[in-house]
C-alpha cells in the first residue's frame, strides 16, 4: 500500500519508498502496532528512556498512512471534549492540569521536533476562530466568559475586533474572533515521515506493509503477540495504535466510529493576496459554525482547508473509495470563497480520510501489565498534539507501571469508552448528527437564529478539527 494522494504527500522532498515488511517471526520487549503519531511517539520515547530495550513498530501500509499523514496540521491544546464534561467527569483540578499539560505539549512538540532533526514546518502562529454572524459572536463571547471563570487571562484566549483583529487577519463578514496563542501549524506528512526516520535513529525497528491481523495478550507463559501475514512478534508489551483502523481488529468493532474529514488546498496565492487578507503569523483558522472547519497558510503560501461533512459507513468500514466525497468537496471550494471572497485560485488537491471518535468522545490511555497489552488513541481529529501526550503517557505506564508521573494522572490515562451501539444504531445515530450540523447552519445562516438543532448536536459530536 502507498500514500494516499494530498498536498501533504505531494510535498514531501523525495518518493516515499516502503520499508521491508516483516518476513519471519520475531522476539523484541515492545511491538507497535500502528506507525502513526502515536506509534512513532511512543517508540521513541521508551527508546530514549531506555536505549537498552528493543522495540518494533508494525505498519498495515507506510508510515503516516492514516490520519496522521492526512490532518489539517493543527498542532493544538484543543481537547474533544467540553471543559464542563471533563469538570463533571473528573473535577476542575484535573481540568485545570490537562489544559496546562496541552498547553505546555504545543511548545514541546516544536522542541521534540528541533532535537530530531525534524523540518516539519512548524510555525507557532496561534489559532483564530471567527465570528461570522451575530450568534456565532454570542456564543463566542460566552466561550471566552467561561474560560475566564476558569482561570484563562487575555494571554490565554482574547477577544479580538476592529483594527486588533484586521492587523492579524481578514475574513469576509468577520464581526471578531477569538485568538489563543497555544497552537502551531504543521506540515502532517513531513512530520510524521520525520519522525519514523528519528525513531529509528534512535534503534527502533519499523516494518511498512505488515497488516496486524490479531493481537493477543500474555497467557501463562506464552508472551503476548501480534500475529501478521508475514509473522508474529513476541513481546512482552504490545502497543495498539491503530485509531481509524482499529474496527479492522477482531473484538474492535465497536470501539471507535472511523468519521471522514476532507481537505482541499489552492495553488500557491500570490503576495498581493496574502497582504489583503494578513495570517502573516501562519495562524490557523475557523469559524463557529456547526459543520466543523480548519484551515493554515501553508510554507508556500497555499491554504489547506478543510471540514466534515462526509458519511459515517456502516459497520466502521473503511476504504479507500470513501476517501473522496465530491459533494463535500464542493462545500469546502464553496466556503473558502464565502471567506476570502476575492479568491482566483484553482484547486490542485482535495483528498480525506478517516479519524477515530470514541464514544464518549475521551480519548484514552490503557496498560495491563498482567496482559502486556497496551493502547491509545480515539483523538476525534485533535491528534497532532494529543498524541504526542498520549504516547509520552504510555511510555510512563510501560517503563514505570508502578510510578505516578504527571502524564499518568491526566483524567484519559485508565479510562476505557463504553463501545458504540450495534448497528444499525450506530449509523443511524452518527449520521444523523452529521445532517443536524448541516441543517442547524442553515437555520442560523437564514433565520438569524440559534438552532435547536445545534444544542442536539452538541450532544453528539465535537467541535474540533
Amino acid at each position: 500500500m502507498r500514500p494516499p494522494r494530498s498536498l501533504w504527500w505531494d510535498g514531501l522532498e523525495a518518493p516515499v519508498d516502503a520499508r521491508p515488511a516483516l518476513t519471519g517471526h520475531l522476539d523484541v520487549d515492545v511491538v507497535v502496532v500502528g506507525g502513526g503519531f502515536t506509534g512513532l511517539w511512543c517508540a521513541r520515547e521508551l527508546v530514549r528512556r531506555d536505549p537498552g530495550l528493543s522495540v518494533a513498530v508494525v505498519e498495515q501500509a507506510v508510515c503516516g498512512f492514516g490520519a496522521s499523514g492526512r490532518n489539517g496540521g493543527w498542532a493544538t491544546a484543543l481537547y474533544p471534549l467540553s471543559d464542563e464534561a471533563v469538570i463533571e467527569r473528573d473535577g476542575r483540578e484535573a481540568l485545570e492540569e490537562l489544559r496546562a499539560v496541552l498547553r505546555r505539549a504545543v511548545d514541546e512538540l516544536g522542541a521534540a521536533l528541533v532535537e530530531d532533526g525534524v523540518d516539519a514546518h512548524y510555525v507557532k502562529g496561534g489559532s483564530l476562530t471567527f465570528a461570522r454572524s451575530e450568534i456565532q459572536e454570542s456564543r463566542l463571547r460566552a466561550q471566552l466568559g467561561a474560560a475566564r471563570d476558569l482561570g484563562d487571562t487575555e494571554a490565554d484566549l482574547a477577544w479580538l475586533e476592529g483594527d486588533d483583529l484586521a492587523a492579524r487577519a481578514r475574513v469576509h463578514r468577520a464581526r471578531g474572533a477569538l485568538y489563543t496563542p497555544h497552537s502551531a501549524r504543521v506540515q502532517p506528512a513531513r512530520l510524521v515521515r520525520g519522525l519514523a526516520e528519528a525513531a529509528e535513529r534512535h534503534g527502533v525497528r519499523i516494518f511498512e506493509n505488515t497488516r496486524v491481523t490479531r493481537v493477543l495478550g500474555r497467557r501463562g507463559r506464552h508472551r503476548a503477540m501480534a500475529v501478521t501475514a508475514g509473522g508474529t512478534v513476541h513481546a512482552d508489551v504490545v502497543v495498539r495504535a491503530t485509531e481509524a483502523f482499529t474496527p479492522n481488529l477482531p473484538g474492535e468493532r465497536r470501539t471507535v466510529a472511523p468519521l471522514y474529514s476532507l481537505m482541499v488546498a489552492t495553488e500557491p496565492l500570490s503576495p498581493a493576496f496574502w497582504t489583503s487578507v494578513g495570517f502573516a503569523q501562519r495562524e490557523t483558522f475557523a469559524d463557529d459554525r456547526h459543520m466543523i472547519i480548519y484551515g493554515q497558510r501553508t510554507a508556500d503560501d497555499r491554504i489547506a482547508f478543510g471540514g466534515r461533512g462526509a458519511p459515517y459507513h456502516f459497520a466502521s468500514a473503511v476504504e479507500e473509495r470513501f476517501d473522496e466525497v465530491p459533494r463535500v468537496f464542493a462545500l469546502l471550494e464553496q466556503t473558502l470563497h464565502d471567506l476570502f471572497p476575492d479568491l482566483e485560485a484553482a484547486l490542485t488537491h482535495r483528498w480525506g480520510g478517516p479519524l477515530a471518535m470514541p464514544r464518549d468522545l475521551s480519548p484514552s490511555v490503557r496498560f495491563d501489565p498482567a496482559t502486556g497489552l497496551a493502547s491509545a488513541g480515539g483523538y476525534t481529529g485533535d491528534g497532532v498534539v494529543m498524541s504526542f501526550v498520549a504516547a509520552r503517557a504510555l511510555a510512563d505506564l510501560i517503563a514505570t507501571p508502578d510510578v505516578e508521573t504527571d502524564l499518568t494522572r491526566l483524567p484519559f490515562v485508565h479510562h476505557r469508552s463504553r463501545p458504540w451501539e450495534v448497528e444499525p444504531l450506530r449509523w443511524i445515530g452518527i449520521n444523523v448528527g452529521l445532517s443536524l450540523g448541516a441543517w442547524a447552519d442553515r437555520v442560523e445562516e437564514t433565520g438569524g437564529r440559534p438552532s435547536r438543532a445545534g444544542t442536539l448536536l452538541g450532544r453528539l459530536l465535537p467541535k474540533s478539527p
